[in-house]
């Protein structure tokens, strides 16, 4: 749970930034959380938000999302649309992408269709708190035939910001791609920066596209190991950060409880009353590393969106990146190299020359891939296309709340996303 002045401070920053953002039922909540409800606001504020807490519980994550969906389009007013993750925003939105006829008919006649994942006794309770809206539905009809960019706001003309949970490291795929369609016009507020199940700090700049956070000393107990890492590491303390270095977090979230590399690094990005300003650069256990060249996930990404620039048309969706020693057999019997799963809207299909432009690009932005790749010590990469909606299926399948990693090491989420590849 987060500490009350978190709370507080969160509201206030909100409320300040965009006046009418506390309006009664003004906000709908898009995050699963099964088996208790959650919102980033910290404690139950039933006259904030328009979506039952019963929907964000439901056991199927794909059947909460679509719920609450819901329950966010009877509320033509809507001031805050807040997600748990960006990821739960992008997957509600791709289930209106492909499922609008059915969501407006339900508005229409005020029901909730059956659905996997929706229990009898559930949808009888939410289906009690729906009424019949044709006038929506018609709305949402139109609309949707005209097309899904920045339908966010065609929808909730209303809509001041975008809150979301989670917008660095693996959640920046989805922002980004937000941004550029679905809310293009929106502010995106991240409020809370966690880490190791600990709250750590507060965003007071809501109107700023890239996240900071305001370190709160009374919150956890932090260290800090300077990077890159000396040859005798010496944790430092909030006192004695330097603005402009990076460093990794060392964390004790009770103290006495447990003290761990939180595996998070971070840029101090300036002072606030005394206070460190960070911004998190990325997660020390998401790098690929075949031969020991250590690639971390946020500089892979940037050369994976420098490539797909060069395929006319092209929009990534969805990625991952796997090292071929987990395919086993099945990657075949060259050097080690990396697989790249990729789910792309506006093109259906890549030459090999397109495919090669993702290598090319990881040898111009690393050198010492580059090295690997002239000794042929590692191979050449491989790029997969997957069919439309398959890293939905695949969060479903994760069971967790949690953000998905973008590079996997799990062998039974690497056959599910083997089974949807299309070329």
């Amino acid at each position: 749970p987060l500490p009350s002045q978190g709370s507080l401070l969160y509201l206030d920053t909100l409320r300040a930034a965009f006046p009418q953002a506390l309006a009664p039922r003004g906000t709908a909540l898009l995050s699963w959380a099964p088996g208790h409800p959650r919102a980033p606001a910290g404690w139950p504020l039933p006259t904030l938000y328009c979506t039952p807490a019963e929907a964000g519980t439901l056991p199927s994550r794909a059947a909460a999302l679509r719920v609450q969906l819901l329950f966010a389009l009877q509320e033509r007013a809507l001031r805050v649309l807040e997600a748990g993750l960006a990821a739960e925003l992008h997957d509600a939105l791709a289930a209106l992408r492909a499922g609008w006829p059915e969501l407006a008919q339900d508005l229409a006649l005020g029901r909730l269709s059956p659905q996997p994942g929706l229990p009898e006794g559930a949808r009888g309770r939410l289906q009690a708190l729906l009424v019949p809206n044709a006038a929506r539905a018609a709305e949402l009809r139109a609309e949707c035939a005209l097309g899904f960019e920045g339908i966010v706001q065609r929808l909730w003309p209303q809509l001041e910001v975008v809150v979301v949970g989670t917008a660095h490291g693996a959640e920046q795929l989805y922002c980004d791609a937000l941004r550029q369609a679905d809310c293009k016009g929106l502010p995106f507020y991240c409020p809370f920066y966690r880490a190791a199940g600990a709250l750590l700090g507060v965003n007071l700049w809501p109107e700023e596209p890239a996240p900071r956070f305001l370190l709160c000393p009374d919150w956890a107990f932090c260290e800090f190991l300077p990077c890159p890492a000396e040859e005798e590491p010496r944790t430092v303390l909030l006192g004695e950060l330097w603005e402009g270095r990076e460093y990794g977090l060392v964390l004790t979230a009770r103290p006495g409880e447990y003290r761990c590399r939180a595996g998070e690094v971070l840029r101090v990005a300036g002072f606030h009353k005394q206070c460190p300003v960070v911004e998190p650069v990325r997660r020390e256990s998401q790098a690929l590393s075949v031969r020991g060249e250590s690639i971390p996930e946020e500089r892979f990404y940037r050369s994976l969106c420098r490539a797909v620039g060069m395929w006319p048309g092209a929009r990534l969706v969805d990625y991952i990146c796997v090292e071929s020693a987990l395919l086993g057999a099945s990657s075949g019997a060259c050097a080690p190299h990396y697989e790249v799963f990729v789910e792309l809207r506006g093109l259906r299909d890549l030459s090999e020359g397109q495919r090669y432009k993702l290598d090319q690009c990881l040898q111009e932005d690393f050198p010492i891939y580059k090295s690997f790749r002239f000794k042929g010590s590692i191979g050449p990469l491989r790029l997969h296309l997957v069919g439309a909606g398959a890293f939905a299926r695949l969060r479903e399948a994760l069971g967790s709340p949690l953000p998905m990693p973008r590079v996997l090491r799990e062998e039974r989420l690497l056959q599910l996303i083997q089974s949807t590849v299309i070329s």
